[in-house]
C-alpha cells in the first residue's frame, strides 16, 4: 500500500468505511464510482459479497486525480 498523505485542515477529506466494488484488490486507489460510503465498519462488512465483486474498506477520500477523477484511496481492507 502506498503510504497516504493525510491533511488534517481538509473538510472533506477523511477516513470512511466503504463497500468497493471491483474484482481486482490490489489496486492503491479506487474511482468515486466503485465506492460506496456506509455509515459504520459493520455495515460495510454487511455489504460484503465476494462473489458480486463487493468487499468491505476503509478509505480516505475523495481526493481529485489529475485526469480530474475523484478518487478513494484504500487504507484497508475489512476482512
Amino acid at each position: 500500500m502506498p503510504k497516504i498523505l493525510i491533511d488534517p485542515d481538509s473538510r472533506s477529506l477523511d477516513h470512511r468505511f466503504a463497500i468497493i466494488k471491483t474484482k481486482r484488490t490490489d489496486r492503491a486507489r479506487y474511482p468515486e464510482g466503485c465506492v460506496t460510503i456506509v455509515a459504520e465498519e459493520t455495515a460495510a462488512r454487511a455489504g460484503a459479497d465476494p462473489g458480486k465483486g463487493l468487499h468491505p474498506a476503509l478509505v480516505y477520500g475523495p481526493s481529485s486525480s489529475s485526469e480530474g477523477q475523484r478518487l478513494f484511496y484504500l487504507v484497508r481492507w475489512l476482512t
